[in-house]
């Protein structure tokens, strides 16, 4: 089966972002390269360097819809970089080999927090005493390994440390992979829901749910306009980009529940600023940003009475 190769040339500050978003469009695997160099499959961010040039690769084995694929990358990088002019990406079709096998390799179990661990599913679990997550490689849908997805797990692991996951029902907005509510799951909530506007993310949730036992009757999964109108929840994530964060303000912040806590992420830091007054002005107490390489987790919670 052939594959389908999008590169582009890009200066290192602009690698995250073109990063999420290859792999917002279904990329199977993303490798990061010098020019004159050899590749780097999925490094750790903060401990690889980027080069003053680096190209960045994404594999899709889906060769259909391919204008309409650039056209949204084009587009979502208008609205989370204004007046920065989006990389020029080139395509190319490429024989079959087994590329998703050479990230596998690298992809070792990750502690999220005190209690959870993000497990590949060819791993043993470090520590089988501790809520252990457990993934096929699908990096179309999200691993952990990106700051973002790991900034909420840790969050979610802290407020379950605090015992204030026990019981509570939470909402995964874009939800992707389902692995925000799949592991609020695991960490004791008592049901979740989550919605996408992608089929196949709702499709990969679903897979990672029965991966983990997670029955279907305690993880819901909904297209936006499915979910009940009046439905409020005491734990809200949204793990999206800064863009629709502050488009649905509205929408997210008025799902929290009184008394309920929100994290929001997808935020480069240059954004934390906008997107938390958008929710400020929607009723809710938000807390200082929590930065982790130059991504931003923002977390607040509306008042009891609220």
């Amino acid at each position: 089966m052939p594959w389908l190769q999008l590169k582009a040339r890009i200066a290192p500050e602009q690698a995250d972002l073109l990063e999420e978003l290859l792999l917002d469009e279904g990329a199977t695997a993303i490798t990061l390269q010098d020019a004159q160099d050899d590749p780097l499959f999925e490094p750790e961010r903060g401990t690889t360097p980027l080069w003053d040039e680096t190209v960045l690769t994404g594999l899709y084995d889906d060769l259909e819809g391919l204008p309409a694929m650039l056209e949204r990358l084009a587009g979502a990088w208008s609205e989370a970089m204004p007046g920065e002019p989006c990389p020029e990406i080139e395509h190319e079709l490429l024989d079959d080999r087994d590329w998703e096998r050479a990230w596998m390799d690298d992809f070792e179990p990750l502690q999220m927090g005190q209690k959870l661990w993000i497990v590949p599913s060819w791993h043993e679990a470090p520590d089988p005493q501790a809520v252990n997550l457990h993934l096929d490689p699908g990096l179309a849908f999200g691993t952990g390994t990106h700051p973002t997805t790991a900034l909420c797990l840790s969050w979610l692991d802290g407020l379950a440390v605090a015992g204030e996951l026990d019981g509570r029902e939470v909402l995964d907005v874009g939800c992707g992979s389902g692995i925000l509510a799949i592991a609020a799951l695991k960490l004791g909530a008592s049901s979740a829901r989550g919605t996408d506007i992608d089929p196949q993310a709702l499709a990969a949730s679903r897979d990672n749910a029965e991966r983990n036992g997670v029955e279907e009757d305690d993880f819901a999964l909904h297209y936006p306009e499915q979910l009940d109108a009046a439905a409020r929840f005491p734990v809200v994530i949204a793990n999206i980009l800064a863009g629709p964060l502050v488009e649905l303000s509205g929408e997210i912040a008025g799902r929290v529940a009184p008394g309920g806590r929100l994290a929001l992420s997808g935020i480069l830091e240059a954004q934390a600023d906008e997107v938390r007054e958008a929710y400020e002005a929607r009723g809710l107490i938000m807390d200082e940003p929590e930065v982790r390489e130059g991504w931003v987790r923002l977390t607040g919670r509306r008042a009891a009475d609220g």
